[in-house]
């Protein structure tokens, strides 16, 4: 891969939460090579097919992270996604990851769905999309979170098993086995199904799930494979009941409190938070897939969230940004920056998808920041997103350039005298 250098930039330095202007970043071999003043000498620009591409006027920061999303749901009834063809649910995955990578999101978390094949199948550039980050089936007790069961339904098992959402593990033997599958076949972390969800059929939305015994032995097994648990969880008592047996990050959240809060501090554990999912489910879910006999647990939560956030916020804890969107509502994937902006200001909620989600992800220095090192992943946006969070939640009119691991994905720059950068 010939070096490429971005030149004229203004970087924004996520850590420092400041604009360095007139700065040279220099890629080679999809890592950041050097960043550095416009005046220093650059040897690079001299190499056999190295490109140079001015973007004077153009706010450089590092790629999105998504430390929630599922790229495998493209509807929001996941009994449907159970029962459809394998290939059909990869090629849909497949263009859900493209649209992600285009709104700027470089690398993801998955929080149930995504395998192994479908992270090796971009690791490999079979197709483009961000990075994954998988945990393959969440685990789940009889009748929890992750079981789309009806009630008069027995068969576990269809054509999509091997590929769906959770699988289903009933005390401390099956679920050590459970998680011992799932890190066999490539997990970067374990999910748990630790109280009810809006999309399962049989739970109540307040119900605690597995034993203290049964989350205990999954923590234990993530932390020999040294990787940990996410969890889903949105009451105090269930968010509570994970913190306490080790588990490391808890997804949604809404309905915490205080008591909660101080266990996520006494437990540097994370929370993600998923505010725009609740908006718009609450506005399409059933268009988009949702069961309309699930649909009324949304309002036990949608206006909730927030002030979880605000909690959350105000007292330290850490946070990165998720969003959980199904079906058709991938496409409100920045709105989350519009929602947090409310009771955050905007380089936190920017921290919050860059430099914390990567330490959330143990990749600090890698990913979430543009430093010397770290791989070549990064934007570009017309504007100030320190004072305007709307170049971000804009990519139609104002996200000018993706990067990934050194590769332009998308480029939108306005070329100079009619040519599209120059090369050497």
């Amino acid at each position: 891969m010939a070096p490429l250098l971005l030149e004229e930039a203004t970087v924004l330095d996520v850590r420092a939460g400041r604009l360095l202007p007139d700065q040279r970043v220099v890629l080679r071999e999809g890592r950041i090579a050097r960043l550095e003043p416009m005046e220093a000498p650059a040897p690079e620009a001299q190499a056999p097919g190295v490109r140079v591409l001015k973007v004077r006027g153009l706010t450089l920061l590092p790629g999105l992270i998504d430390a929630h999303v599922h790229v495998m749901a493209w509807t929001a009834n996941l009994r449907e996604l159970s029962n459809a063809s394998p290939h059909y649910n990869a090629l849909c995955a497949a263009q859900i990851m493209r649209e992600m990578l285009r709104r700027g999101f470089t690398t993801v978390r998955d929080a149930a769905g995504a395998d192994f094949g479908l992270k090796r199948a971009v690791e490999e550039g079979l197709l483009e999309g961000p990075r994954l980050y998988i945990c393959g089936r969440a685990l789940s007790q009889t009748g929890g979170h992750g079981d789309v069961r009806g009630p008069g339904e027995e068969a576990l098992q269809t054509v999509s098993s091997p590929v769906a959402f959770g699988r289903v593990a009933d005390g401390v033997p099956e679920v050590r086995r459970a998680a011992r599958e799932e890190i066999r076949r490539g997990a970067d972390q374990l999910k748990l199904m630790l109280g009810g969800g809006i999309a399962s059929p049989t739970d109540r939305l307040t119900n605690d799930q597995f034993s203290r015994e049964e989350i205990a032995a999954a923590v234990e097994e993530a932390e020999m494979a040294d990787l940990y648990v996410m969890a889903h969880a949105y009451t105090a008592r269930a968010v509570n009941r994970a913190l306490e047996a080790g588990v490391r990050s808890i997804e949604h959240g809404n309905l915490i409190d205080e008591s909660s809060v101080e266990r996520f501090l006494r437990y540097g554990a994370w929370l993600v938070p998923t505010l725009v999912t609740y908006q718009a489910l609450a506005q399409e879910g059933v268009t988009a897939g949702l069961p309309r006999e699930v649909a009324h647990k949304i309002d036990l939560v949608l206006d909730k969230g927030l002030a979880a956030l605000e909690l959350a916020y105000r007292a330290g804890v850490n946070l990165a940004y998720g969003t959980d969107l199904l079906g058709s509502m991938h496409r409100h994937q920045l709105q989350e920056f519009t929602l947090r902006a409310q009771v955050q200001p905007n380089l936190e909620v920017i921290r919050a998808a860059t430099l914390y989600a990567a330490r959330l992800l143990r990749a600090e220095g890698q990913l979430g920041e543009l430093v010397p090192g770290a791989y070549a992943d990064l934007i570009a946006v017309a504007g100030n997103p320190l004072e305007d969070l709307g170049v971000l939640t804009q990519p139609e009119r104002y996200l000018q350039l993706v990067i990934k691991g050194g590769r332009v994905y998308l480029e939108a720059i306005p070329p100079p005298s009619g040519q599209l950068g120059k090369t050497a």
